[in-house]
């Protein structure tokens, strides 16, 4: 009924900055201020995504510098004190790496993020080749479409189509991605339907669904 959902790959930046396992401390360092990124995918042979190296990661270098943590504390956090005294990408990175397909809807991309507490995710195909990345601000590029621009989608996809008798009766306005429906329509069992339409349209913040129906005989 409505419109194809944007996916990852509508919204990924394909243009990737990624390392190799062999890619030295410093050098990942250096890759993360010169391109202002948080982390890094880590990738070998023809671009197989093999883990993610992020500045936690890096840290507990900083964190140990001054001092070598006791037996205690080396047995309770044993990962980041191995990478304290780690200078490679693979000693470094998360593995696996937490990936997604180019098809995925962007919902599925934000469940994914908020489930496994991390801010980007390295986009690959059924081979495991990397594709892109995408981050937490590309899921928001939705909400920057224009007012317009989701009013007439609402009209096209949603109103126009459930309606096709009394669609010049619904107006539709959009203010600051907050969709407002009223008029009258022939059939009132389509209105809550009309509304979760209008709901799922990409980029739409909230809707006011105002439309009533003639009463029964």
């Amino acid at each position: 009924m409505t419109s194809t959902p944007l996916t990852v790959a509508d919204v990924m930046t394909a243009k990737v900055i990624a390392v190799t396992p062999s890619t030295g401390f410093k050098d990942i360092a250096t890759a993360m201020e010169r391109w202002k990124v948080t982390a890094l995918p880590v990738i070998e042979g023809e671009g197989h995504v093999v883990g993610v190296v992020s500045e936690a990661d890096l840290l507990p270098k900083e964190e140990f510098h001054e001092h070598r943590p006791g037996w205690i504390e080396q047995m309770r956090r044993l990962g980041d004190t191995a990478k304290a005294g780690s200078t490679r990408a693979e000693n470094l990175m998360t593995t696996p790496a937490v990936t997604i397909h180019p098809d995925a809807t962007l919902p599925q991309a934000a469940r994914l993020m908020a489930d496994r507490h991390i801010k980007r995710l390295p986009v690959v195909d059924a081979d495991g080749t990397l594709k892109g990345i995408v981050s937490r601000a590309d899921l928001l590029k939705v909400f920057l479409r224009t007012d317009e621009e989701l009013a007439t989608e609402i009209r096209r996809t949603v109103v126009d189509r459930l309606f096709p008798l009394s669609h010049e009766a619904v107006n539709v306005t959009v203010a600051q991605g907050i969709a407002t429906l009223t008029g009258q329509v022939r059939d009132g069992n389509l209105i809550p339907l009309a509304e979760h339409l209008a709901r799922s349209v990409e980029g739409i913040v909230d809707v006011h669904c105002r439309l009533d129906a003639p009463p029964k005989a």
